[in-house]
Parts: structure tokens; C-alpha cells; sequence
């Protein structure tokens, strides 16, 4: 597996604890919508620690991005990415795994499970594929939403809130149970993708399963 250092451009934070990460893109380097690569801070005390990162940028951009949760309760990793800036460094490594497009369908997230679908919905965006999509999107609280504007902007009707610990007028205050998909979905022959906190994705997928969604129609990450 490849290594390449990497420069940060720019740093943001998107949401209270989500931050925003602009990276230089080695030369060549390719990847496919919802795939991940393995990130290390170029520094003595993390060089060797590898995480998982969800790239959410598109092929024909000129840099790479990524976007992530911020644990500063935990003394790990992204605790120390919430210090870094513009010039710092990440050890890129090549891109994999992450969650393969089969076609059209409902996107279902919990949280930061949301950031790869953010690549595949840009990327059917750009293809002018968009259509036939829908993204459900569950989060505690309103300011735990990821990009919401851009989101609303890509899908319309087609993006649909649910936050579970508050009631915000115009969005959905409920968990997403059985009956919350058969008002919000209804059609279960078609393809889903499920990405969030494992408990999450256990209990959506058992629900499409119930629901009778056939196993081979419902990828999970």
C-alpha cells in the first residue's frame, strides 16, 4: 500500500463537532465514490496510527477531502486533528473498501454515516443521475446535521431529517422504526445503503429485512 505526505489546505469546522479537512491529492491518485483511505498525522507521536476516513471528495477535484467527527472527550486521534491546521500533514494511503454504488435507491444514515453517500450523491449529481434517490438522514439534534444545505439543495424533497432528541419545526422528531420507513419509503424492492454506529446499522438492516427487502438489495458499512 502506497504512502504519500500530504499538505492540509484548509481546515474548517461544519457543525459543533464535525470538521472539515482539505488535503493535497498526489499525483495520480483515483479513487471510486464512498471509499475510504487509511490516515495517519505526520507527526512522531501519531505517525504510526491508522484510521479509517471516508473520502468525500470527487475524482476530478484537485484536492482530496475529508470530513469528520471529533471525539475531544477521547485522547485519540481525532482529538489530535482537531488541533491541526493549514501546512500541517497526513500520511495518505490508497483508497478501499468503503460502500459500492449498485444503482438508484434510499440512502439511509446515522450521523457521520452520511459521509459516503456525500460522494456518490456529488458524483450522480455531476453524471446528472440524481434523480430516484432518497436520503434519510438521523441525527440526536438539529446541530448535528452534516451539511444539510448542500444536501437539501442536491435532493429536495428526496432528503428527509430525523432527529431523535428534539423537535424542530418542518422535520420529522421520531427514531426511524418500521412504521416511519413504510410512510417515508414505502417501495422495498429496490436498493438500499445503510451506513452509521453499528447498533444502528443492525437495526436498519434487520427492519428492511422484515420489511422484505431481499439481503442482496441492502449494502451496509
Amino acid at each position: 500500500m502506497s504512502e504519500n505526505i500530504v499538505k492540509i489546505l484548509n481546515t474548517s469546522y461544519i457543525n459543533h463537532q464535525v470538521k472539515r479537512f482539505q488535503l493535497e491529492k498526489p499525483p495520480g491518485y483515483t479513487f471510486k465514490p464512498g471509499e475510504a483511505s487509511l490516515l495517519s498525522i505526520n507527526h512522531p507521536d501519531w505517525k504510526g496510527v491508522m484510521k479509517h476516513f471516508t473520502i468525500t471528495s470527487l475524482n476530478s477535484w484537485d484536492y482530496l477531502e475529508f470530513i469528520v467527527k471529533i471525539y475531544e472527550k477521547h485522547d485519540g486521534m481525532t482529538k489530535a486533528m482537531s488541533k491541526l491546521h493549514a501546512g500541517d500533514e497526513f500520511i495518505v494511503r490508497d483508497a478501499h473498501d468503503g460502500i459500492p454504488f449498485r444503482g438508484n435507491g434510499v440512502f439511509i444514515a446515522g450521523g457521520t454515516g452520511v459521509t459516503p453517500f456525500l460522494a456518490i450523491l456529488r458524483q450522480l449529481k455531476a453524471d446528472n443521475h440524481l434523480a430516484g434517490n432518497l436520503l434519510i438522514c438521523s441525527n440526536m439534534t438539529q446541530e448535528d446535521l452534516i451539511l444539510g444545505e448542500e444536501l437539501s439543495t442536491l435532493l429536495g424533497e428526496n432528503f428527509i431529517n430525523v432527529f431523535t432528541r428534539e423537535q424542530v419545526i418542518g422535520y420529522v422528531d421520531r427514531r426511524i422504526d418500521m412504521d416511519f420507513l413504510k410512510d417515508a419509503v414505502g417501495d422495498f424492492d429496490q436498493q438500499f445503503y445503510v451506513c452509521g454506529p453499528s447498533e444502528f446499522v443492525r437495526d436498519i438492516g434487520k427492519l428492511l429485512l422484515d420489511l422484505g427487502t431481499g439481503a442482496e438489495a441492502v449494502v451496509i458499512d
